[in-house]
């Protein structure tokens, strides 16, 4: 598979070039989820490799990077200045480049969620019928109250100052939060992470749920992709949409199905190659001058927000 396929950027918009090497029509719902599926597959064993790279995070003690990155991650959310997420934010980015993560990969993997998760809370709490305060922006002026039996809007609709704040802190401190924790997995292989929290006497529970669904992940996304790419290979001419709709139905069904039996097949191929709760690779955790220095870091940095937030106040 290519993993550097995929960046054309002169193609035609109306053209979607697949790694499996033909071309098909955006608006083929079937070959656009199959190439859903395999770009999924390429980013994942892209952040694998930048995990292998000699960078700053990389080199560091797996066990020091969790402790730290929690510290820095518990920072930014009770931190109650956006200037000071804001620095947060740009210490992540310098981070991400002195570890070789391509910046506009890692922001992209940052920014592409945060609109649709934090959309829902944010975009209502900005409007003065859930947020009160100085009028920003009004959408819309009504010479009576608009509702719906005993629930009324106010008579003009607009976004305050006092909810604007709130939601540029909300999406600031999600960010930087998300950035931190993005950070740390793409510097840490899955199985020295995992090792890690068995080290660090994370409950053992915890540490095979995410070992069976990291695992677990990868073949139902493999199933379903060859799912997609057979039905492609089958199908000669066009196909209705209702068609391609009942046949997704099914398919999602059958998943459903087949998951269930996957989980157990998985849990059980674990067990025959000697899995135990405990996560065995080949090198041992050491703490370093390294690891101290970037402990010491770590805690500067954060001594320094809380400065910040007390100077602010």
């Amino acid at each position: 598979m290519d993993l550097t396929a995929g960046k054309h950027n002169n193609a035609s918009p109306d053209i979607l070039t697949l790694k499996l090497g033909y071309r098909i029509k955006r608006k083929d719902f079937v070959a656009r989820t199959l190439s859903d599926f395999t770009n999924t597959l390429e980013r994942t064993v892209l952040a694998d490799l930048y995990a292998s790279e000699p960078g700053l995070l990389q080199n560091l003690d797996p066990r020091t990077k969790i402790i730290t990155f929690f510290v820095l991650i518990l920072g930014a959310s009770l931190t109650h200045h956006t200037e000071t997420l804001l620095g947060l934010y740009l210490l992540s980015l310098v981070l991400a480049s002195l570890s070789r993560i391509p910046t506009g990969f890692f922001i992209k993997r940052v920014w592409i969620f945060i609109p649709i998760f934090t959309g829902i809370i944010v975009l209502p709490a900005m409007f003065n019928f859930i947020t009160p305060g100085d009028p920003v922006l009004v959408f819309a002026s009504f010479r009576h109250a608009p509702g719906i039996g005993p629930v009324h809007l106010p008579k003009d609709i607009y976004i305050t100052k006092q909810g604007l704040s709130g939601a540029i802190l909300l999406v600031a401190r999600v960010a930087t939060s998300a950035s931190f924790a993005i950070l740390l997995l793409l510097t840490t292989g899955w199985t020295r992470l995992l090792k890690a929290m068995a080290a660090l006497r994370l409950p053992k529970v915890f540490i095979l749920i995410l070992g069976m669904t990291y695992r677990y992940i990868f073949l139902l996304l493999r199933l379903a992709e060859n799912m997609f790419l057979a039905r492609r290979s089958r199908t000669v001419g066009r196909t209705g949409t209702r068609e391609k709709q009942c046949w997704i139905s099914s398919r999602l069904a059958f998943l459903m199905g087949r998951s269930y039996h996957l989980s157990n097949e998985v849990y059980l191929a674990m067990l025959s190659r000697g899995w135990n709760g405990q996560v065995q690779i080949l090198d041992d955790f050491s703490l370093g001058p390294k690891d101290v220095l970037w402990a010491a870091f770590v805690s500067g940095v954060i001594i320094i927000a809380i400065f910040l937030e007390f100077a602010w106040r």
